[in-house]
């Protein structure tokens, strides 16, 4: 299934056009079905304050983020660094309309390069072109760790187009090197859906996880519906389905 399909059709199962659809359902049956639309609204309207509540939305995440540990002093020796790619900065005009890694994949890139320094274990980058653009995420990836964190990368995996892929791409590139123990470099909520996937591919993955959803504090700001909740929500979202669809097909 295509990178455009897969996530077409997510369209329809994440929020915020899931809940859409069940508001304009729960309208269209008001007249015919009162009986039935208004706790449909009503659920509607707790479920999109739920999403764009900091509190809810961060602890949905927290769930993900405790099925993973931050790897400490005395974490296990690996052969092999693999960080993956999350997405592209298109067109960026301060870097002379040339497409580099977006935020999410500069924060693996920084706690990669980290992990490397300590380590001195070489590095495989792995993202391909979802989107068709000319420079894969990896080489992105490749071209801010050797040039601004001054890391070197042994290998490039740049066929992907997404976690699955990666984890099938990356086994066929270290395999040739005889690799198979990897630290495993991305978000927190995000490793417990790709340590599953790239143990399926035949790694043994020590979790290296980073970009922890932490909080200073907690006060009322933290019940008031923001916007940046909802990215939250949706990758709540995301990563259960994810989870859910690959255990489903037994991947």
């Amino acid at each position: 299934m295509s990178w455009f399909i897969t996530n077409f059709i997510a369209a329809f199962l994440l929020p915020p056009l899931s809940l859409l659809l069940l508001f304009a359902l729960g309208i269209f049956l008001l007249n015919r079905r009162p009986g039935l639309a208004k706790p449909l609204l009503i659920a509607v309207f707790g479920l999109f304050w739920a999403a764009y509540t900091p509190y809810f939305a961060e602890g949905a995440l927290h769930m993900l983020e405790s099925r993973t540990t931050a790897l400490d002093s005395s974490h296990q020796n690996a052969d092999a660094i693999v960080i993956l790619g999350s997405g592209t900065y298109f067109n960026a005009p301060e870097y002379a309309g040339q497409d580099t890694v977006n935020g999410h994949t500069l924060l693996r890139l920084r706690y990669g390069a980290k992990l490397q320094r300590e380590t001195g274990k070489p590095v495989l980058e792995t993202g391909g072109k979802p989107l068709g653009n000319s420079v894969s995420e990896a080489q992105q990836m490749r071209a801010v760790l050797d040039h601004e964190f001054h890391v070197p990368v042994r290998w490039v995996e740049d066929a992907s187009a997404n976690t699955l892929e990666s984890a099938r791409y990356s086994f066929h590139a270290l395999q040739k090197d005889g690799i198979r123990k990897i630290y495993l470099v991305t978000h927190a909520w995000h490793m417990p859906r790709a340590a599953d996937i790239f143990r399926r591919a035949g790694f043994e993955v020590i979790e290296a996880p980073t970009a922890y959803t932490t909080r200073y504090h907690i006060d009322l700001l933290a019940f008031l519906p923001r916007a940046e909740s909802m990215r939250d929500s949706k990758i709540f979202m995301h990563e259960v389905i994810g989870l859910l669809w690959y255990r489903l097909r037994n991947l």
